[in-house]
């Protein structure tokens, strides 16, 4: 797996209606998808949700490779995962086989399949809310989602733009540790031969450089903002007024009848 499958914090500009749609209206729906997510528990809620997210995912124009790709990197948990549901479910009936300490029910297999759903399509729809919603929109949105936190002085403000700024650099980091890596590599650095000590011997010479250009960008963006009279939340004014419209308020309606009926269908077991 190379450094540039990882997509998480990437934006990609488009006028599709998702990307047009209100930054809260992404949130809320992105929460109450994830709800109904760990409500399903049978195949016909689950291949309501999974038709929901690739109708989703069409309408976005994303693109499926780029969500393919940004899924690489959680492979190994989905895997892991998988395992362990599959040999430590226990079932009612006669095992399907059993080696050693491990005994496979029907329904670990069964409990192994919908986890891996589950893992999948929940990353999958945080992958759509950082792909079509910019940092600073997404900050914008969160702050106004929790802004009646600041009657106890929660600092609403700060604690979104941390979010924003943490999402907004981590393409940078990686693209900036892809460099070093290869800058390395050109030197005879080896970062996949040798045992795991060895491994991480090897990312010493990459780790310095690293954190040390991630403290200078920090300082450079801290005397950027300075120099812009950015002092925190008070008084602060918006370029761009967010306003729900029409499109808003069907996407919430929608949202919130998707995770009512999930939940009713699993009520009734299905």
């Amino acid at each position: 797996m190379a450094l540039k499958d990882i997509t998480l914090g990437q934006y990609f500009p488009g006028k599709t209606i998702i990307h047009r749609l209100d930054p809260r209206t992404k949130l809320l729906g992105t929460v109450a998808y994830i709800v109904a997510l760990f409500l399903a528990s049978h195949v016909v809620t689950y291949a309501i949700l999974l038709a929901v997210l690739a109708a989703l995912i069409a309408i976005s124009k994303v693109g499926i490779k780029s969500i393919m790709r940004g899924m690489r990197p959680v492979l190994i948990i989905i895997a892991i995962t998988a395992v362990l549901n599959l040999f430590y479910t226990p079932g009612e009936g006669e095992p399907l086989t059993s080696f050693w300490i491990f005994t496979i029910y029907a329904e670990g297999i069964w409990a192994a399949v919908f986890m891996i759903l589950r893992i999948a399509m929940l990353i999958t729809c945080t992958f759509l809310l950082t792909y079509t919603t910019s940092p600073i929109m997404l900050t914008d949105g969160l702050e106004k989602l929790l802004s009646p936190l600041k009657v106890v002085h929660v600092p609403i403000h700060e604690l979104a733009m941390m979010m924003s700024i943490a999402l907004r650099f981590i393409p940078t980091l990686i693209e900036e540790t892809d460099k070093i890596m290869s800058a390395q590599k050109a030197r005879g650095a080896d970062f996949d031969s040798g045992s795991l000590i060895r491994k991480a011997k090897a990312l010493v010479p990459l780790l310095v450089p690293l954190f040390i250009s991630a403290f200078r960008r920090a300082d450079e963006l801290a005397v950027a903002m300075e120099c812009r009279c950015y002092h925190g939340g008070a008084g602060r004014t918006r370029l761009r007024q967010l306003k729900l419209g029409g499109m808003d308020v069907a996407a919430l309606l929608l949202s919130l009848a998707l995770c009512v009926g999930v939940g009713v269908l699993g009520r009734y077991g299905w």
